[in-house]
Formats: C-alpha cells, sequence, structure tokens
C-alpha cells in the first residue's frame, strides 16, 4: 500500500478507524470522511500524521446529499494525486419495525447504506479505474438473516451485498469490487442490546465470542491490497454465526 490512497467514508471511530489505523499502517494515505466527528476524525488525523506526515487529511460531507459525491473524490484527487481504494464504511443502524417505519426512517437508513455507497462508487469509478482500484463495501451478515425489528437496515445491507456483484460486473475488469459483511464486533452506543441479549448473540457464534474492529480492518486490508483475483465476493466476519443453527 506504499504511496497508494484510500478514502474511507465514515472513518472518524469505531471499525472505521481501525481500517483507517490498518490501511495507514500498511503505507497508505488517507482521505478520512467524516459527518458529525470532528473531534474524533482530528483526533485520529493527529495520531496517524504524527507518525507519518501529510498522510491523512480529512472530509467532511453529509452522505445522504448526493451532490457531495463527486467533490469527495476530487478533493482526494487533489490532495493526493490519485485515488486506489474507496471503503464505504459510514452506516446509520436502528430499529425499524413494522409499524413504525416512515419515510424519513427509510432515507436515511437507505441513504446512508445503499445509496450513498452506489454514487460514491458511481463518482469515484473513473479514478478508481486508471489506478486499477478497488471498492470494499461494508455490509452485514443480516444481509442475508434479517434482524428482527430492523426491516430497513437488514434490506438496506441485503442491497448492499448486491451493489458489490453488479458493481463488480460493472467496473471489470480494471476495478474489483467486495464486501466484508461483519457478525457482532461492536456493540451500538446507546442500550439497544443489554447484557443478556450481547451473550444470547455471541453464544451463536461458532466461535463463542464477539470479534474486534481490527478482524474487520484486516480483512479490508486482504480485499484492497492482496485478494488481487477476488471480485464480486462478500466474505463473512462473524466468528462463524451466519451458518450456526
Amino acid at each position: 500500500m506504499q504511496g497508494k490512497v484510500v478514502l474511507i467514508t465514515g472513518g472518524a471511530k469505531r471499525v472505521g478507524a481501525a481500517i483507517c489505523r490498518r490501511m495507514h499502517a500498511a503505507g497508505a494515505n488517507l482521505m478520512l470522511h467524516y459527518r458529525t466527528s470532528a473531534g474524533e476524525a482530528r483526533l485520529l488525523q493527529s495520531e496517524l500524521n504524527g507518525t507519518r506526515a501529510d498522510s491523512v487529511a480529512l472530509i467532511q460531507a453529509d452522505l445522504l446529499d448526493l451532490k457531495t459525491m463527486p467533490s469527495l473524490v476530487e478533493q482526494t484527487v487533489q490532495r493526493f494525486g490519485r485515488l486506489d481504494a474507496l471503503v464505504n464504511n459510514a452506516s446509520s443502524f436502528y430499529a425499524s419495525p413494522i409499524g413504525d417505519i416512515t419515510l424519513a426512517v427509510w432515507d436515511d437508513l437507505m441513504g446512508t447504506n445503499l445509496r450513498a455507497p452506489l454514487f460514491l462508487a458511481q463518482a469515484a469509478a473513473p479514478a478508481l479505474r486508471r489506478s486499477q482500484g478497488a471498492i470494499v463495501n461494508i455490509a452485514d451478515i443480516h444481509a442475508d438473516r434479517p434482524l428482527k425489528n430492523y426491516v430497513v437496515y437488514s434490506v438496506a445491507k441485503s442491497g448492499l451485498v448486491a451493489l458489490t456483484r453488479s458493481l463488480a460486473r460493472e467496473l471489470a475488469p480494471e476495478v474489483r469490487v467486495n464486501a466484508v459483511a461483519p457478525g457482532p464486533i461492536l456493540w451500538p452506543d446507546d442500550a439497544t442490546f443489554d447484557e443478556v441479549s450481547r451473550q444470547r448473540i455471541i453464544s451463536h457464534t461458532l466461535l463463542k465470542r464477539e470479534g474486534t474492529p481490527d478482524d474487520v480492518a484486516k480483512t479490508v486490508h486482504f480485499l484492497v491490497a492482496e485478494a488481487t483475483y477476488m471480485t464480486g465476493e462478500t466474505i463473512n466476519v462473524d466468528g462463524g454465526r451466519h451458518i450456526a443453527i
């Protein structure tokens, strides 16, 4: 990844920050996107630039605003001269049970999890074709096994997996497009899942433990830097939960 440039959405904290650290440690320069997490973004930028000067830039945008998509790519190329990989990590996650689904809920969950990755990939395609680059989408095991009461989120992530396959066909042979589907890695910051719920979910993994953000980050790095003959694939990083009964 030496000299390569990676645009990572939602990169300021949680799994996104782990992806940033892993890709940066491999030698990549980063355009770190954030929406509201300005403080976390600046701290991570300072940390990584302290290791390698001028290697991380920040860009703020609301991914629900489609007009910002070309600008994210343009500013990345202006800053670093190229774009080698796009990681669509930014996501909204909250319950949307039947009876409570509104158009606003639909627009937000579909917008961040499916629409934004599509339009950002479209904006990035010319630059990625020039660099023979890659796209990695962060999906979810609930794309295949819907999470109860999370109707719109599950549908959006299922669409993201389908988008991964479709983009792989559309952008081949120059650009590879793959996805990572995490299982129980990090719990939401709120109290959505209590301790009993968490232990029940963990018990349904084959490895009987939760993963770490770096488990996802290592897989993203593999898909970008090493999996040169893979495209259209979704890798589950879930301790075997997707095959557990």
